[in-house]
Order: structure tokens, then sequence, then C-alpha cells
């Protein structure tokens, strides 16, 4: 029996343009990144040829509008891309939405036009790397706590503080970051366009347990001083744009969490087929069969929910719960479908000659990033209590 793809189980979503580059991003995955997948885990290596390739594909710019270099793709594009790469690498797609889903995002946002036509072609075209900055030592969920902050002098700002766990750090040369303008709590947080070259310093390159070749780095900032007109919006809405940017980026993390379920999955599919116990194959025991089941359908579940947020925010309807809901509900569904596919090799689960062994030391991030499961949870249920 065929062993059901990607494309089979929701090809009524998709137009014959979308199937294309599913297709396109599939090759690319299985071609040029899946050779270099451990080499690159063990090493902690930043796939800059692969950023080059994505670029040159038109994945960075994806969702960019034409008129500014990008792709003019919409988000329902953006999470077929991401699913595809996540499903070899979820490495490589951590990068790609960090680059596109957040910091180019937050300018497409919320820039003025020179600040558009200032940094967007660039990052859209991969002369740039993107970063974005928000956590700090001290702050995570509770952004209220930032301490980094940006103090107006003249026609700047100059901007003191540290950040951490922000990927892309070491290579990015366009950093959105945000920092304090006035006041305590989240409403003197304001948002800045940086350039690496108003010296922003590069600190601890972090020891990770899993996306070892996804850049993590904590960054520091020492009388970095600014231009004014790089401040994006007005002073003081910073916060706000944030929770917007990271609405769309839960989109995608929803994505790739689909993408690494798919590819736990599929690995552990391809094991059961071959691995023989007691004169059977693992597939043909029961207890195989109803993990795979169970996979599957929630794969399936977890990859309508993101769809329906991808089209969502394509439609430019709110999505504040539709992503909440997605990105809780498909990281969920991959830490789960990444333990079954160990628990299916067994010991050679625990060997890093095995696909899954990576995948599971992966997944954990994804309940984690980007506004942790218990996070989703305030937001889905004040989205429906208040």
């Amino acid at each position: 029996m065929e062993q059901p793809t990607i494309e089979q189980g929701i090809s009524f979503l998709l137009t014959e343009e979308m199937t294309m580059l599913q297709k396109a991003a599939r090759d690319f995955s299985e071609r040029e990144i899946r050779p270099v997948v451990m080499k690159h885990d063990e090493t902690q290596e930043f796939h800059m040829e692969i950023f080059k390739r994505m670029a040159e594909l038109g994945f960075l710019g994806a969702v960019t509008p034409v008129d500014v270099g990008g792709a003019g793709m919409t988000a329902l594009e953006f999470v077929v891309i991401i699913e595809e790469i996540a499903r070899v690498d979820p490495s490589v797609a951590l990068t790609l939405a960090a680059h596109s889903g957040l910091c180019l995002e937050h300018i497409l946002q919320f820039g003025n036009e020179e600040q558009k036509k200032s940094y967007v072609p660039d990052l859209a075209s991969g002369a740039a790397v993107g970063s974005w900055c928000l956590t700090e030592p001290g702050s995570g969920s509770d952004a209220g706590g930032m301490l980094t902050t940006a103090t107006r002098k003249g026609d700047s700002y100059i901007l003191e503080g540290a950040k951490t766990f922000i990927t892309n750090g070491s290579y990015a040369s366009t950093f959105v970051v945000m920092a304090k303008t006035s006041g305590t709590g989240t409403k003197g947080i304001s948002a800045f366009i940086v350039e690496k070259s108003m010296g922003v310093k590069v600190g601890k390159k972090e020891n990770k347990l899993g996306f070892r070749s996804s850049d993590t780095v904590q960054l520091v900032f020492e009388g970095v001083t600014v231009p004014a007109k790089n401040l994006l919006g007005n002073e003081g809405e910073g916060f706000k744009q944030a929770l917007s940017v990271l609405d769309s980026g839960r989109v995608g993390i929803a994505a790739l969490s689909v993408g690494l379920a798919q590819g736990a999955m599929e690995a552990a599919i391809k094991y059961a087929k071959e691995r023989k116990a007691f004169g059977k194959t693992l597939g043909e025991f029961q207890a195989i069969q109803f993990k795979i089941a169970d996979m599957a359908t929630e794969i399936e579940a977890a990859r309508l929910l993101t769809f329906r947020a991808a089209a969502a925010k394509a439609k430019g309807d709110p999505i504040n719960l539709i992503a909440a809901q997605a990105k809780y509900f498909a990281s969920e569904v991959a830490q789960r479908a990444a333990t079954e596919a160990v628990q299916i090799h067994g010991g050679y689960g625990f060997i890093k000659e095995f696909p899954v062994e990576k995948f599971y030391r992966d997944v954990k991030l994804l309940t984690i990033g980007e506004g942790t499961s218990e996070v989703q949870k305030i937001v889905i249920a004040k989205n429906l209590l208040l």
C-alpha cells in the first residue's frame, strides 16, 4: 500500500500553483538539506549556503509584496514552504520563520514607506539576514519586565541593554529591537530597526538541546546610536506591534510543528515496515498500528487548523484566537508524534543514525518558543471569555 503523502491529505485546499510550490520546497529539502542535516546539527553550523539558496527560490520574500522585491505570496503559501522544510530539518525552517515571519513581517506591518524601501528589498532577496529581538535574560513571557532602554538624544536614540535567545543573531545585519522609551510595564515599549553596523555586539552562543544549527545568541547594546527615523510607528506602540507580529509568527510555528510531526511519522512508518520482530514486521502489530493511526489523525487535524489560521491571515481577518489555537495544538501534536516515533524505533530511536532522535530533541522548543503552551491557552480563553 502506498504511503499517504501530505498533498493527498490537503489536496482539496491547494491550488495548482501551491501544489507546484510544495513540490519545489520538498525537492529542495530532500536534495539540498537532508544530506547535511546531522552534520550541521553536530557542528551547530548556521546554514548560510542553504539560506542563500532559499533566497534564490523566493522563499525568504514569499509573503513580501512584489513592489518591494518579494514574491507576493500569501500566508497559505508560506505555511506550505515552512512545513516542507521542517519535515526534513526544523532548524532550517526556524531560520526562515525568524527571518521572514518575525523581522521582515514586523517591518512590513508597521514600517513607513521609507523604512520599507530601505530595508525590505535586501531582506526579501537574502542580501541581508533578519533577526527579531524581544526576549531578555530577565523577561520572556513577561515583556513588561524588559530592561533594555532607548533614550532620545537629538535626532537619535541611544540603546542600552541585552537580548537573549535571539535567532539568527550572529549572522543578521538587520534587527527589529524592542526597548523601553518611557514609563513602566508594556506601555513604554517601542520598536526600532537597528543595523548591526550601529554597534550591536554578539554575545554568548547558546549550546542547545535541539535546533542546534539554528543560530541562537545573546546580543548586547552598549550606547548603540539609532537614527530617530528608524522608530517603527510611534513611541509606546512597540508592545502592541510585537503582539501582532507574534500572532503571525505563531502561524509559522504551527506549520513548523506540523512539518516536524510529519517527518517523525514518515520515519516511524518506514521503520515499522522494515523492522521485524517475532517473525513479523512491526507494522503488523496492532500496538504499532494504533500509535501510527493516532499520529496520522492528530497531524491531519493540526494541519487543517494551521491552514485555517493561514487562510484567515491571508484574508486580513483577526487571527489572535486562531493563531494561538493552531500553535498550541500543532506544537503539542508534534511533541506526541516525536515521542511515539522514538518509541516505535525502540533502542534505535535513541541513536543519532535515525532521524527521530533529532526530531525528539528539536520538538520541545515548539511548546516554549513564541509563547508557551500555557500562554496560548490564556490567549484562547481570553478571546472566548472576555
